[in-house]
Formats: structure tokens, C-alpha cells, sequence
């Protein structure tokens, strides 16, 4: 006996991803059901070599359904999953709005499958920030070895985290270079084609951005409170995939070639390093793959047990769809087990 899978959000990108990634993972669901808002209804979209017809959430009775996959924003998140949590329906949300809920567990399965217990408490459980997710996969087994003190990150990240109209912006303003038309910027806040934008989500009062906040919020509380993280994240001309410079500094040694052999067999990680031409994984190369790439591996010289490290992953996969994913797949194996 299968599950009942709901994907709230089916039209967006990650929605996309969703119904892609449940068909290819063969997950045991009988019945899988696109949902999104009104305008939407009656949309057609692809799930494996199947095709769905989009029902309107505002409509859907999830009483009988047995996780519903969000991705349809905060403001959507805020309203929606309280309430289809409340029909017994067990909520895996990609927005930000519970992950610094002290009830709701947020988690990368590779890293605190663990905290997936905790869903009880509101029948809801977050995915981290798209950035934040590649990086803790390879933070995780690091930190088991030798205890991380400090990190320092700088993002390299992707339109797609942005959504599909700043895709489609980075694809018009290239073209406008190309044929001299004026540059439209509607999405992200400079233009971004040929350009790299210093600026995700919205600046606080201490000037780092939200992002760059979320990085070490949910950093801290999936992995260990007392690590130090500062990040700079930009925005750069890519459609998809993530990648991340990282420095980490540990309180125990650990050398470069420890990292990599420890990286290597830790779950969710390729190792591709070597030190030579196309030695190193770049977004190009990670699109559609469900693994986080790790290259670049080096010791950091400047400081006392540091190392540095390249990060590239597929932040539609498993920044988003991927995880969120993974979570239902512990969650009907260990939680919600059905004859």
C-alpha cells in the first residue's frame, strides 16, 4: 500500500522538480496530485511519462493525503500549511517560514535525519535555504572529524533560486546586449546579465541580507549552535546550480587529503579534485544531478587548522525539490509506515 503525495506548487520551478524527482526515485506513492492556485487550474504537467492536471489548492481536501510537498512561497506556506497540517497531512515546506520554529524540525536528511522525529509537534517540517543545503552536506562529516570553529562563505548563486520570471530576465537582458535593445530590470534589483549582484533577499539592520542571515541561522541550528558562520551571497548570470567558496577553520587538525578522503565516502558528496584543467565540478556540469560536488579541496595556510573548499550543487534538486524529497522517503520508512 502506497502514499498519497500532494505537490503544492506544481507550476513553479521546484514544483517541476518535484514531480520529476518523485517519478525518477520511483517513490512509493499511489497517487501523486498537482496542486496550485486557481489561475492555474486545469494546467497540464508532466509527472514521469505521465501528465497531471493542476486542481486548485483553495478546493483540495488533503484529509486522505499522507505528505503534501510545498512550494508555493511564505505567504502561501503561512495560510496553507497550518491548515492542511491540521487534516493529518503531514507538511514538508520549502519556504522560509517555519525554519526557526523551535517545532518544527528543519532538516538535510545526510546531515540530522534525526530531528525528522520532531514533525509531531505540528505536522510540518521545513527545508533549509537552497544555499544553506549543499553546504551543511559537506560541513556535516567535516565537522564530525574535527570540529568546526568558524566558517567563512561567499555564494556564487544561481537566477533560478530567484524564481523563473528572473530566469526569463537573464535570458531577455543578454539578448538585449547582443541586439542593443534598452536593458529591463523587473526581477532583481541591477541588471544581472554579464553583471554579478552582491544582494539576496532583503538587508537588515546590521547590513548583512537575509540570506546571508539564513546561512547562519539554519547552519546553527541543523548542524551545531556554537559554529561561527559569515557569509556574502551574490547573485550571478547562471540559470541553475549553486556554488559556494568555503573557508573552515577547526579546532583540531585535519589535512587536505583527510578532507577529501573523508568527503568521498560521506553520503551525498562527490569528490571531483584534481589539480589540474577541468579538474573541479562547475553549475554547468551539476544540473540535474542529485549530488552536492565538492573540488578545490586545499589547505588554508593563513589560519590554524583551515581549509578551503569549492561547493556545487544543483539548487533546484537538492536546494529545494531533492531534499524535500529525501525527507518524505525517511519519514514513510522510519514514521509512516503502511502495511
Amino acid at each position: 500500500m502506497g502514499y498519497k503525495v500532494a505537490v503544492v506548487g506544481a507550476t513553479g520551478n521546484v514544483g517541476h522538480e518535484m514531480l520529476n524527482i518523485l517519478a525518477e526515485r520511483k517513490f512509493p506513492a499511489d497517487e501523486v496530485v498537482a496542486l496550485a492556485s486557481r489561475r492555474s487550474q486545469g494546467t497540464e504537467v508532466s509527472f514521469g511519462d505521465k501528465t497531471l492536471k493542476v486542481k486548485a489548492l483553495e478546493n483540495y481536501d488533503f484529509s486522505d493525503t499522507d505528505i503534501a510537498l510545498m512550494s508555493a512561497g511564505g505567504s502561501v506556506a503561512e495560510e496553507w500549511a497550518p491548515k492542511i497540517a491540521a487534516q493529518g497531512c503531514v507538511v514538508i515546506d520549502n519556504s522560509s517560514k517555519f525554519r526557526m520554529d523551535p517545532d518544527v524540525p528543519l532538516v538535510v536528511p545526510e546531515v540530522n535525519a534525526e530531528a525528522i522525529a520532531g514533525y509531531t509537534k505540528k505536522n510540518i517540517i521545513a527545508n533549509p535555504n537552497c544555499s544553506t543545503a549543499q553546504m551543511v552536506v559537506a560541513l556535516k562529516p567535516l565537522h564530525e572529524k574535527a570540529t568546526i570553529k568558524r566558517v567563512v562563505v561567499s555564494t556564487y548563486q544561481s537566477v533560478s533560486g530567484a524564481g523563473k520570471a528572473a530566469m526569463d530576465e537573464l535570458f531577455t537582458q543578454t539578448r538585449a546586449i547582443y541586439v542593443n535593445d534598452p536593458i529591463v530590470k523587473e526581477q532583481l534589483t541591477k541588471q544581472i546579465a554579464f553583471n554579478v549582484i552582491p544582494h539576496i533577499d532583503v538587508f537588515m539592520e546590521d547590513g548583512d541580507t537575509k540570506e546571508e542571515w539564513k546561512m547562519m541561522a539554519e547552519t546553527k541550528k541543523m548542524l551545531d549552535p556554537k559554529i561561527k558562520l559569515t557569509a556574502t551571497c551574490v547573485r550571478v548570470p547562471v540559470f541553475v546550480g549553486h556554488s559556494e567558496a568555503v573557508n573552515i577553520e577547526f579546532e583540531n587538525p585535519i589535512s587536505d587529503d583527510e578532507a577529501r578522503e573523508i568527503l568521498r565516502e560521506a553520503p551525498g558528496i562527490l569528490v571531483v579534485d584534481k589539480r589540474e584543467d577541468e579538474g573541479y565540478v562547475t553549475p554547468v556540469e551539476c544540473v540535474g544531478d542529485y549530488a552536492t560536488f565538492i573540488s578545490r579541496i586545499r589547505v588554508d595556510p593563513t589560519v590554524e587548522n583551515g581549509l578551503n573548499l569549492w561547493c556545487v550543487s544543483d539548487n533546484l534538486r537538492k536546494g529545494a525539490a531533492l531534499n524535500a524529497i529525501q525527507i518524505a522517503e525517511v519519514l514513510c520508512s522510519d514514521y509512516l509506515k503502511k502495511a
